[in-house]
Order: structure tokens, then C-alpha cells, then sequence
């Protein structure tokens, strides 16, 4: 029996002989659909999109009780290749956060930094959401330091090849700047990418380290990064829909510049930046950060620039406060791109998912559907290719929710039902202007 601490969740990992286990099953309905029905801030920077009006929960949500920090990539043998952490898949675990020996005794707490956190992979087999077999892929050790905290990011298998980046966090957890309990509040760079030439069984580690990361970039002491926790867009089974080629991929940060206070802007789940860079896949090229391009913005003619210079980047989208943790998926049905952002308050508190779409990455992009308070705190929220329906519209959300001792209890209903630590997929259906009338007027 071993105890870890996620996110101040305390998780009781128990041991178990199966390697492998079917978990989840076909079911009914689970509660009656509705359409999610929240209005965005008043300060929202995007306009309503007019092909997709919204999101309709169908009543039908998995029940997979694992770890959390799920990004899945559908690779040519038709399975599904994720990343994972802090819990347990099927009697092994594994825990990212560096710190042990919490001692609340004095103001704030002090934490001895141990150096022997661990990053986890695990593959989905199956074609229904509800009834997957997950075969645990072992666990692989990731020094965090000088950060406190070492967890998953992008996630890809390409030709065979899994790339699987790695991202830092600090300080721990239940550090105290004033009233407000902060949840791993410096958002820390991108490591690097670990790779496996036989899907997941050995892998060749990073050349980069967390004080030497991928693109130079630091985020001790709260300062600002660029590519903060990137995830690689979902463009369908083997990267097949990728307009040149090359993995493109989103991540998360903030400028230097930002009036609020830096436990807050810039963490695991909050942002006010969105950028984007791409690359060419291949075991050479992944870990040589002169081979990746960055997006720089429109220029006078309003053509797209990409620049190999970090500095140039300019964000793909920008709203202060209000963004975080951000996938994209290509929605080949529909030639659409869609993207989840979560804007998680203060770190530790409710959080809101917001999906947006697009014709092209680089936008614009419009909004389909703001939801707060969404699970009421989910967290790594994206869009399975594999699970999309040939008609465009019909989908899973996967995403985990409610770490926190506050939210984590029987007291406080999970929204939507079936919202929990783990694995959750959650089938939902996206809504034309049409079809969300009609649910208006009660014609559903």
C-alpha cells in the first residue's frame, strides 16, 4: 500500500495481480440529456460561432476509476496511447509530485523535496467508449528538480514512435501565500519528449533536463513561460489529417507583464495565453528545438508567420484570466478544429471548460459552448478522434474532475453526472443552430 498526494487528494493505491482488466460497461442512460446552458463572461474575446451552437450531454458517461491525466493518441494498430499519473491503473501507480514530508506545522508548511517522481503509460483497446481494456505500460522515473512536481503533457504515436513530452510544476500543493491555499501555482516548462520504438515497452529518455528544458524557458519563482504544458493536436488515427505532415501542438502560458499576482495566472490549469508551434515528427528532431516553428502572429496581408525564434511567438489567442489547460482535435467529419480550454479559477476552486472551434488552426475562432462550473471541477479536458461519430457531431469529452478534498465528496453532485477522479468519457452531441432551437423550445 503506498499513499501519494495529488493535487491534496490522497490517493490509496492497493495492489492487484491482473495486468489487464475490462473496465466499464455498456449501460442505459444514466441521467436525462440536457444542453449545457451557462452564459460566458462578459469580457469573452470570441464571437459565437455559427455553425455549432452548443453541447448536448446525451445521459451516457463511462466508469473507468483510475488514475487522472489522460491524453490519448489513436496510433495505426487502432488502440489508444495515453499518459497518466497520480493514482493507480490497475494495481500499479504513479505519483509526479517530487515533494514528501509535509510538516503544517509551521505557517505555509515545509516540504522536503524528494527526486523520484514518476510519470505513467497505460493503452486503451476497444472501439466502445464504455468497454475498454486499459493494460497498464509501467511507470518511468522523472526528476523534477528544481521544480517540485514532474507530470505528463503532449502525447503522440506517429509510425510507431511514441513521443511523450513532460512538464514541471512548484511549489507543492499545499503551499500558503495569504488566505488562499494555491494549487502548483508556477506553471514550469516543457522538459522535453522521452520516446518508445516499441510503443510504450522501453523507452530512450530526454537529453533535457527540468534546469535545461527543451526551449530554455523558467518558471521558478512564478516567471512566465511560453510553452507551458504543450499537448500535440489530435488529428485522427497515425496524425492522418494533418494538413502538411507535421505535429502541431498547443500549450498554455502568459506574458510577463500581467497586473495579478503570479500564484494565480500561471499555473497547472490557469493562463491567459494560448500558443502554437509544429514540427516535424521524428526521433531526431523532437528533442532539437531548432527544428520546431512557432506561430508569429499575421502579417500585413494577413497571412499566417511562423518563426524558429521563441522570442517571435505571438499567442494564437489571448484572454486574461480566463484561459489554462488547452487540446485541439480535428473534427474530420465536420473540417472542423475543436478546442477545449479550462479557465481553472485559483487553481483549487470550481472550474469552467469552454469549446471553441475553427476552419484553420491558426483561426479565427469562435465559441460553441462556455460551461461553468463544469464537473463541477474537471481538469485535462479533451476530444478523442477515435470516438468521434461519422456524422461529425456526436462525440466524448474525456477529461478527469473533482481532485480536491472540497469537491471530492459524497455532499457536492457531480455536474455532469458521471464527473469524477479518473478516467471519464462523457458522450456528448454537438449542436447546430437548428438543433439548439429546438431543444429551446422543448421539441427534443
Amino acid at each position: 500500500m503506498k499513499k501519494c498526494l495529488r493535487h491534496g487528494l490522497v490517493l490509496v493505491l492497493t495492489a492487484s495481480l491482473a495486468a489487464s482488466v475490462v473496465a466499464g460497461s455498456p449501460q442505459s442512460r444514466a441521467f436525462e440529456p440536457f444542453v449545457w446552458n451557462t452564459a460566458a463572461p462578459a469580457d469573452c474575446p470570441f464571437v459565437p460561432s455559427t455553425a455549432l451552437a452548443g453541447v448536448l450531454f446525451k445521459g451516457v458517461h463511462s466508469d473507468y476509476r483510475f488514475a487522472d491525466t489522460w491524453y490519448p493518441s489513436w496510433a495505426s494498430d487502432g488502440n489508444l496511447y495515453s499518459p497518466y499519473t497520480d493514482g493507480d491503473v490497475n494495481g500499479a501507480g504513479s505519483n509526479s509530485d517530487g515533494y514528501a514530508s509535509i510538516d503544517e506545522k509551521h505557517e505555509g508548511s515545509v516540504c522536503s523535496l524528494l527526486r523520484n517522481a514518476t510519470t505513467g503509460q497505460a493503452v486503451l483497446v476497444g472501439d466502445d467508449p464504455l468497454h475498454l481494456t486499459a493494460t497498464n505500460l509501467g511507470t518511468v522515473q522523472a526528476d523534477p528538480y528544481p521544480y517540485g512536481g514532474r507530470y505528463p503533457c503532449g502525447s503522440l504515436v506517429y509510425n510507431g514512435v511514441w513521443y511523450y513530452g513532460t512538464y514541471t510544476l512548484a511549489p507543492h500543493a499545499v503551499t500558503r501565500f495569504g488566505p488562499t491555499a494555491y494549487n502548483w501555482p508556477w506553471l514550469g516548462p516543457l522538459v522535453g519528449f522521452r520516446t518508445s520504438l516499441d510503443l510504450g515497452k522501453t523507452w530512450r529518455e530526454t537529453p533535457h533536463t527540468p534546469a535545461k528544458p527543451l526551449f530554455g524557458e523558467s518558471g521558478l519563482w512564478g516567471y512566465p513561460v511560453k510553452i507551458g504544458a504543450p499537448h500535440f493536436v489530435d488529428f485522427g488515427r497515425n496524425m492522418e489529417h494533418s494538413p502538411d505532415g507535421k505535429a502541431y501542438l498547443v500549450a498554455m502560458g502568459a506574458g510577463p507583464s500581467d497586473p495579478k499576482p503570479r500564484f494565480e495566472n500561471l499555473s497547472w490549469i490557469t493562463a491567459d495565453q494560448v500558443y502554437l508551434l509544429r514540427v516535424v515528427p521524428s526521433v531526431e528532431n523532437i528533442n532539437d528545438a531548432s527544428k520546431y516553428e512557432f506561430y508569429g502572429g499575421k502579417d500585413t496581408r494577413g497571412q499566417d508567420v511562423w518563426t524558429r525564434d521563441l522570442a517571435a511567438a505571438r499567442p494564437l489567442l489571448e484572454w486574461n484570466d480566463h484561459m489554462g489547460c488547452v487540446t485541439v482535435t480535428y473534427d474530420a467529419p465536420l473540417k472542423k478544429y475543436l478546442m477545449c480550454v479550462t479557465d481553472g479559477g485559483n487553481t483549487c476552486s470550481r472550474m469552467s471548460t469552454y469549446i471553441l472551434e475553427a476552419d484553420r488552426l491558426t483561426g479565427p475562432w469562435r465559441m460553441v459552448t462556455f460551461m461553468k462550473d463544469f464537473g463541477q471541477q474537471a481538469y485535462f479536458v479533451n476530444i478523442p478522434s477515435k470516438f468521434i461519430g461519422p456524422d461529425g457531431y456526436s462525440a466524448w469529452l474525456c477529461y478527469s474532475a473533482n481532485f480536491a478534498p472540497d469537491w471530492n465528496n459524497e455532499k457536492i453532485l457531480p455536474n455532469p453526472p458521471g464527473s469524477r477522479y479518473g478516467l471519464v468519457l462523457q458522450e456528448i452531441q454537438l449542436l447546430t443552430p437548428a438543433a439548439r432551437r429546438q431543444w429551446k423550445s422543448g421539441n427534443k
